[in-house]
């Protein structure tokens, strides 16, 4: 959930009335006084365990990455790829949907399940970005996770349709809810139109959490409100969140919105934790936008009643009756490898039966460059079965990082993705690879912004007497340093590294005046600003196996706003392959 300022949070505070038990603690919820809809009834029970299994997947992928998974850096990357994995391998439409007027940019995952009226659509969102103090586990891991394993399980189900059904996970919610506002501005009048309904789900496991629903009196929330009455919870409106996540860009576009939340930074009244359990005048989530955002801090009781609510209101709004189809899905394991001209590599290619009865579905492949072939053994299975997928590259196929789509083809289309990277045939000559990477020997091989090389006792160099230097001046400025780099074909690792120290005067700690983004090509690998500032330098590293036998653009590129100086001053680069 994205912080609001200080006067309108302290506004907020005074006024709320929200919350949620621990998953420790025994709700006091009263007994259901009125059933909800016949829906519920059909509406699966998703399973809490897979839900927070999602939630340990991004726990690691933050852990892997710097301890977060805020908008532009590699977790939030990595976060982009693991969704779009599952709901791709499901039968999903995806699409990445670059964000370029982020903050940071980054891309937007907006999947469709392919059935229903496509002018008669309810949509279901959660920002996937996260803060940098910490994994970003409650806000909002819990909302992305919620939503993909109802997504995953509405595909299992595949039951008729009678609306299209959307989910969508958000970049840059963190930095004012820069993502949804980029998607809602990019559709037509008519797009916007065909959205009957925009659901939110912001931090649903706060571990003294409350009940809350968006709108909470609104046709739009019924089928939410309706759900968790049935559960005796007596939800409140959500006061503190209005305005606050990405629901709000929706509103403002006209399109009718709710949803779930258990709370931020406001605190518990009496009344609540006499009604919902936990303790009565703390913050709903302790960890909020801090480093102890992690699975420890989930309310598994809340995570449960909310993915249930999103099953029992998307078969509510969306799902009708009849007999599911035939249906399969397609993944493959694993889903990237490297093969080198003249030799061959494999993977395998699992089908599963998502619906109906089992079928034979054809394999194929797409996307290979020239010189690489792809196979199937067997050409055909049913669905349930495995085929063995290998990738053969001639002796002079052509090199890099290329995306195979592989198709299944049976009563419907199913596909999933998998990345080879074809390398030269010729042996590891290993080594740096970078020039003059400790910036000793004058400014070649590099190409600088002027003075950026240089040897001021002002920033002092880690190693050695000189450093590259870039912005510090307290004014707009944009300062580059790049050098072009052959990257050698054959090795079996690259490492990009390089050592970094960011020292700035901005007081803020939410806001990114000034940054630095690290190229190879056109990939950016990092962002970093003004908030990443620490004393003495941190090493930087990077897998560039992507690139081997290519020359490719290695570029630092630092911009600085109109006041408040930021340095981001680096030596020691290399790239070293072996």
């Amino acid at each position: 959930m994205k912080r609001r300022t200080l006067a309108i949070a302290a506004v907020t505070a005074v006024t709320l009335a929200l919350a949620a038990p621990p998953a420790s603690a025994t709700p006091t919820a009263r007994p259901a006084t009125a059933a909800p809809a016949v829906a519920a009834l059909a509406a699966p029970d998703v399973s809490v365990s897979n839900v927070q299994a999602h939630l340990a997947q991004f726990q690691s992928i933050a852990t892997s990455n710097g301890g977060n998974r805020r908008a532009g850096s590699a977790g939030y990357t990595a976060s982009v790829a693991y969704v779009k994995s599952k709901l791709q391998a499901a039968g999903y439409t995806v699409t990445e949907q670059t964000c370029t007027s982020c903050t940071y940019q980054g891309n937007n995952v907006i999947a469709e399940w392919p059935q229903g009226p496509s002018t008669d659509v309810v949509m279901f969102g959660a920002h996937l970005d996260g803060v940098a103090a910490g994994p970003g586990i409650n806000d909002n891991g819990s909302g992305s996770s919620v939503l993909l394993e109802n997504a995953l399980v509405l595909a299992q189900q595949n039951p008729t349709m009678t609306k299209r059904v959307r989910f969508a996970w958000w970049n840059g919610e963190e930095q004012g809810l820069q993502g949804s506002k980029f998607y809602v501005n990019s559709l037509t009048t008519a797009q916007k139109g065909y959205i009957k309904g925009y659901y939110n789900f912001d931090m649903v496991a706060s571990t003294n959490g409350g009940y809350f629903i968006n709108r909470v009196t609104s046709t739009t929330a019924a089928p939410l409100k309706a759900y968790w009455d049935s559960l005796g919870l007596s939800p409140e409106e959500n006061t503190e969140g209005q305005g606050r996540s990405d629901d709000y860009s929706f509103q403002q576009a006209g399109i009718p919105t709710s949803g779930y939340a258990m709370g931020a930074s406001a605190r518990k009244t009496s009344s609540q934790a006499s009604k919902w359990g936990g303790t009565a005048n703390a913050a709903y989530d302790p960890c909020y936008h801090s480093s102890c955002d992690t699975t420890s801090n989930i309310n598994a009781t809340g995570l449960n009643r909310s993915a249930d609510g999103v099953a029992y209101a998307i078969w509510d709004l969306a799902v009708g009756g009849g007999t599911p189809t035939n249906d399969f899905s397609v993944a493959v394991s694993p889903t990237a490898g490297g093969v080198a001209q003249g030799s061959s590599t494999t993977a395998t290619v699992s089908t599963a039966t998502t619906s109906g009865s089992a079928q034979t579905v054809a394999l194929s492949a797409s996307g290979a460059p020239s010189g690489v072939s792809v196979s199937f053994s067997p050409s055909s299975v049913t669905s349930g079965g495995s085929a063995t997928m290998t990738v053969s590259a001639s002796s002079s196929a052509t090199l890099g990082t290329f995306t195979l789509t592989v198709t299944g083809t049976g009563s419907a289309t199913r596909t999933a993705s998998y990345t080879v990277t074809v390398t030269g045939t010729g042996s590891c000559t290993g080594g740096q690879v970078v020039g003059n990477g400790g910036f000793e020997s004058g400014t070649s091989p590099w190409t600088a912004t002027s003075g950026v090389i240089t040897n001021s006792s002002s920033q002092p160099a880690r190693t050695g007497s000189y450093k590259a230097w870039l912005n510090g001046n307290g004014s707009t400025s944009t300062d580059t340093l790049s050098q072009s780099v052959t990257v050698p074909a054959g090795c079996s690792s690259y490492t990009l590294a390089f050592y970094l120290h960011i020292d700035t005067t901005e007081r803020t700690t939410t806001v990114a005046y000034d940054k630095l983004v690290v190229q190879v090509g056109s990939t950016t690998l990092a962002t970093y600003s003004n908030l990443n500032k620490a004393t003495g330098y941190t090493l930087r590293s990077f897998d560039v196996g992507a690139y081997a036998g290519q020359t490719v653009t290695l570029k630092f590129t630092g911009t600085e706003d109109a006041s408040l100086q930021t340095s981001f001053v680096i030596d020691d680069v290399t790239l070293q392959a072996s």
